[in-house]
């Protein structure tokens, strides 16, 4: 069985930084004031507000939205994808947890994007992911405020971002990882995964000081290609929708689409055939899941299933049946779990 976890990222970078620490690294606070380049058009420093120069051979820029050093000092250049995912800002507020947590995440479309509802031990997690043009800040709040099961524990937190990836994730000695190289909106809780993967990626291109072109241009088609693909999925939940209730909802359903959507779209049309390109991070499953579950049913069924008889058919689709039904009945439920291996503190 496949699974995910819901955990406080905030808990998480603190347990990363203790482990990088114990083993050397070396951390220093403080605003970057001003980046240095080489001749050459290379990263040599950065400057802190306070004076100190960090000089290194290569940066990872984490810096988020701004890009300090892949934008703000190469110049690197953003691919906006605002017409594909319009959704450009979120607001987030906690409540209080009423009943056991659920062992999943649900998001719920509304007028103008869609809900949020995580559940913790110790809280839920809310938010509204919407498009600005058809609601205002107000109005988000106070529809999400309404949507509560539980009174609020924190104010409205509000993000504002424009969906797209930097054009080149790796640029002459800096590579950019998180926020910095992109963003997809959290319809599929892909941040964290496309940091993982840049990292990976890395190790397999890990440069010397010589930074050779053939490494970096191959590391940033792989990035481009796990983006677009992320990309593709999330935009195929809003554009095979059937909704035309609101605005937005009209809006994406007519939008042109990527080619390469397009051609996942055909494939599925024609036969119900997925065909995943690289380590595409969405499996089949996923992807049968949303264009069944939105509506795209397959015109023909594909040859090859002819070959088994309707009894034959039946009788596999009832020992899976049979298969869940035991499993589930022999697991402790989502509680007794977090009570017996990671109860929080």
């Amino acid at each position: 069985m496949t699974y995910a976890f819901h955990f406080d990222a905030g808990l998480y970078a603190r347990f990363l930084r203790k482990q990088a620490e114990a083993r050397g690294v070396v951390r220093h606070e403080g605003r970057i004031g001003d980046v240095v380049l080489r001749d050459d058009g290379f990263i040599r420093a950065v400057t802190l507000e306070d004076g100190r120069e960090l000089a290194a051979d290569f940066f990872i820029d984490c810096s988020g939205f701004r890009g300090l050093l892949i934008e703000g000092a190469l110049k690197t250049g953003y691919e906006d994808w605002t017409h594909w995912l319009p959704a450009d800002r979120a607001v987030a507020m906690p409540c209080a947890r009423v009943a056991d947590p659920v062992p999943y995440t649900q998001s719920t479309a509304l007028a103008a994007g869609w809900r949020w509802r995580i559940p913790l031990q110790h809280r839920t997690g809310n938010g509204y992911v919407y498009c600005s043009p058809f609601i205002s800040d107000d109005e988000a709040v106070a529809t999400l405020r309404a949507s509560l099961d539980a009174p609020a524990t924190g104010e409205p937190n509000f993000l504002r971002f424009t969906t797209g990836r930097r054009r080149k994730a790796w640029n002459k000695n800096c590579l950019s990882l998180g926020l910095a190289s992109g963003f997809l909106e959290p319809l599929e809780s892909t941040s964290i995964h496309l940091i993982q993967s840049g990292l990976s990626k890395l190790l397999l291109s890990f440069p010397d000081t010589g930074f050779a072109q053939a490494d970096i241009d191959n590391y940033n088609r792989l990035m481009q290609t796990e983006f677009e693909r992320v990309r593709d999925f999330i935009i195929l939940h809003y554009h095979a929708t059937e909704r035309d209730d609101s605005p937005l909802w009209r809006q994406v359903r007519a939008m042109s689409l990527p080619d390469s959507l397009t051609e996942k779209i055909d494939l599925f049309r024609s036969r119900g055939r997925i065909f995943r390109v690289e380590d595409e991070l969405f499996q089949e499953a996923s992807w049968v899941a949303v264009m069944l579950g939105q509506g795209l049913t397959p015109l023909r069924p594909d040859p090859l299933t002819e070959t088994a008889t309707l009894e034959q058919i039946q009788r596999r689709l009832e020992e899976i049946r049979l298969s869940i039904r035991q499993t589930v009945e022999r697991m402790p439920t989502h509680e007794a779990f977090i009570n017996r291996h990671c109860k929080a503190v």
